[in-house]
C-alpha cells in the first residue's frame, strides 16, 4: 500500500509538470523544515540561476555541447547592497576552489554574494561580479579600493564543453538578476547543470531545518552543488541504494576524459545560511559539521574531490562598522549543538533533493548521466521498510 501511494504521488507530480522532491517520493528524513524547505527559509536570502544548455553530439571546443551555468546567492538580498554578514568556511578535501575565503577567515565577514559555477569559469564569474559592483554602486558610494568576490566551483567537463569557456558576463548578470526568495528550482539548474553525483545525475539541491533554542526559533538553510561520490556508497534513509541499483543505469562515457576519472572523483560546494546569532568561530564549527551530512549519503572526501563549505549568519545586521564599536548578540557555545544537528540533517536532504530533481542528461560525445530512477528508489525503500507513509 505504501508503495502504491508513493507511486500515485509521483504520477500526480509528473501529470502536472512539477518536479517531486525526496519527501514527495516517501523518503524519510528527521527534523522540521521551514516553509519552503530551502535555503531561502532564512529571511533575506535570495538565490538566482543562469542555466546554459545547447547542442548535442560530438564535442567541438568552443561550440559545445554546453551543459553549465551560474548560481548566485545573496545573504541579505541584492537590494540590500553592501551588507556584510558574519561568516567562515571549511574544506574537507581541497581539490577545488572557493575564492575570497582568505579574507573571510581573516576578517570574519562575508562582504559579497556567493557565486557557484564550473571549474574553468571561476575567473570570468569573479570579474563579472566586480564589474557589477561598479555598475550598480554596490558599495553605496563608499570609496572601496579592494574587494574579494566569493566564487566556488565543481567540475562539469564530462558533460560540458568546459574548455569552450561558455560562461560569459551576461550569464553572471542573469543569475544575479534572477535572484529571489521563496521556493527555488533544483536539479539541472545554475552551476549544477552539468554535475553528477553518487553514480547518477547530480546538480543543485536545497533544504532547511527549524530549531527552537530556549524561547527563540532559528532556521538553518542549505544549498548544495553536488558533483561527488561513488555509486557503491550511495545511501538514502539508511538504505544501500547504490548497491541495490549497482547494475542499473551506470554513467555512459563514449570519449575522453572518462579514462582519467576515478570512481568517487568530483566535488561538492555547500552553502549554509542561518538567522541564529553566531560569531565567525561558531560558523566555522557549523561548516565543519557539513561533512557529517555528506557522509550519511555516501561521500568519502576522495582525493579527486573538492569539498568546500561556507556558513554565514544574517543576524547582527549592524555588526560591520569601520569607524565605531558595536554591540552584538551571540548564542553561547553550550546552546548551538541543535544547530549542528540541523546542519547535518539539511545537508543530507539537500543532496538527495538535488538527485531526485535532476533529469537524465546527455552531454559531449554522447556521455550520459542518468537520473536516479524514482520508481526503483521507491521499490528499494519499500524493500527495506523505509518508505514513509
Amino acid at each position: 500500500m505504501k508503495k502504491l501511494v508513493a507511486l500515485l504521488v509521483l504520477t500526480c507530480f509528473l501529470s502536472y509538470g512539477q518536479k517531486p522532491r525526496a519527501r514527495d517520493l516517501g523518503v524519510p528524513f528527521t527534523g522540521t523544515t521551514g516553509v519552503f524547505n530551502a535555503i531561502t527559509d532564512v529571511k533575506g536570502v535570495e538565490v538566482g540561476y543562469s542555466t546554459i544548455i545547447s547542442g548535442n553530439g560530438e564535442n567541438s571546443v568552443g561550440k559545445g555541447p554546453v551543459r553549465t551555468g551560474v548560481t548566485a546567492i545573496f545573504p541579505r538580498g541584492k537590494a540590500k547592497k553592501f551588507s556584510p554578514v558574519y561568516a567562515n568556511w571549511y574544506s574537507l578535501n581541497g581539490n577545488g576552489e572557493m575564492t575570497g575565503t582568505t579574507w573571510v577567515t581573516e576578517s570574519g565577514f562575508l562582504e559579497t554574494p556567493i557565486m557557484i559555477t564550473n571549474t574553468n569559469s571561476v575567473g570570468v564569474v569573479r570579474d563579472a561580479v566586480l564589474k557589477w559592483y561598479v555598475d550598480t554602486d554596490w558599495y553605496s558610494g563608499d570609496d572601496w579600493w579592494y574587494t574579494y568576490p566569493v566564487v566556488a566551483e565543481t567540475y562539469d567537463g564530462f558533460l560540458n564543453d568546459i574548455y569552450g569557456f561558455h560562461v560569459k558576463e551576461e550569464h553572471v548578470l542573469e543569475a544575479i538578476n534572477n535572484t529571489k526568495s521563496g521556493p527555488i528550482e533544483e536539479g539541472n539548474v545554475g552551476g549544477g547543470t552539468g554535475m553528477m553525483c553518487l553514480g547518477f545525475k547530480g546538480g543543485t539541491g536545497t533544504s532547511s531545518r527549524v530549531v527552537k533554542i530556549k524561547d527563540s526559533t532559528y532556521t538553518i538553510g542549505v544549498l548544495v552543488q553536488s558533483n561527488f561520490g561513488a555509486k557503491r556508497n550511495l545511501t538514502i534513509a539508511g538504505v544501500p541504494v547504490g548497491i541495490e541499483l549497482k547494475d542499473t543505469l551506470n554513467y555512459k562515457y563514449n570519449a575522453p576524459p572518462q579514462s582519467r576519472r576515478q570512481e568517487g572523483d568530483g566535488s561538492i560546494i555547500v552553502v549554509v545560511a542561518t538567522d541564529a546569532p553566531l560569531l565567525p568561530h561558531q560558523l566555522k564549527r557549523i561548516a565543519q559539521r557539513v561533512p557529517l551530512g555528506i557522509g550519511i549519503v555516501g561521500g568519502r572526501g576522495s582525493n579527486g574531490s573538492g569539498d568546500i563549505f561556507i556558513a554565514f549568519s544574517t543576524a547582527n545586521e549592524n555588526a560591520f562598522n569601520r569607524a565605531e564599536n558595536v554591540i552584538i548578540e551571540t548564542l553561547s557555545n553550550d546552546q548551538i549543538s541543535r544547530l549542528f544537528e540541523a546542519t547535518v540533517q539539511a545537508v543530507e536532504e539537500a543532496i538527495i533533493n538535488a538527485m531526485v530533481a535532476a533529469e537524465t542528461m546527455e552531454g559531449i560525445n554522447g556521455n550520459t548521466a542518468y537520473a536516479l530512477p524514482h520508481d526503483l528508489l521507491i521499490k528499494t525503500l519499500e524493500k527495506y521498510n523505509r518508505l514513509k507513509k
